[in-house]
């Protein structure tokens, strides 16, 4: 669903953990919000297993990888925009150094067609307990 400022919010994408749309439209390009494998209306994370207090007791980075890749392609379709209309896609890892290789292969089988500019960044935390975030832009076909 658009605003008229260009802002999008998708049914099919997790809710935002804060004040920001899913994505918003300048021109014909098309800037998601960072995206985690957090699902729509559920408090689980897949791949994660949290402790007691709440801290990250391990995950599964190939679950969160495809997690990940599902819900940018969920905001991508509800905003009109497309997989293959992907330009530039930045990756933030909390631990590239034993995530990496996965990843790596994951997003390889993504986007086999479409290769969008990439750059992988290690961060020490994400606002939620996830071990990856995706932020991208594509564009947008005129409507």
């Amino acid at each position: 669903m658009a605003t008229e400022n260009g802002s999008f919010t998708s049914s099919n994408a997790p809710e935002p953990v804060g004040l920001y749309p899913h994505a918003r439209r300048v021109g014909n390009l098309l800037f998601l919000s960072g995206v985690g494998p957090r699902q729509r209306g559920a408090s689980h994370i897949p791949g994660v297993e949290l402790d007691a207090a709440g801290n990250i007791a391990s995950y599964d980075i190939e679950k969160q990888c495809h997690a990940v890749f599902q819900n940018v392609r969920h905001i991508l379709e509800d905003t009109g925009s497309a997989w293959r209309n992907l330009v530039d896609v930045t990756v933030f890892l909390t631990n590239m150094k034993a995530d990496f290789a996965t990843y790596n292969r994951i997003y390889a089988e993504y986007f086999t067609e479409n290769q969008p500019c990439r750059t992988t960044v290690e961060v020490s935390s994400l606002p939620t307990p996830i071990a990856i975030e995706l932020k991208c832009i594509a564009t947008i076909d005129e409507v």
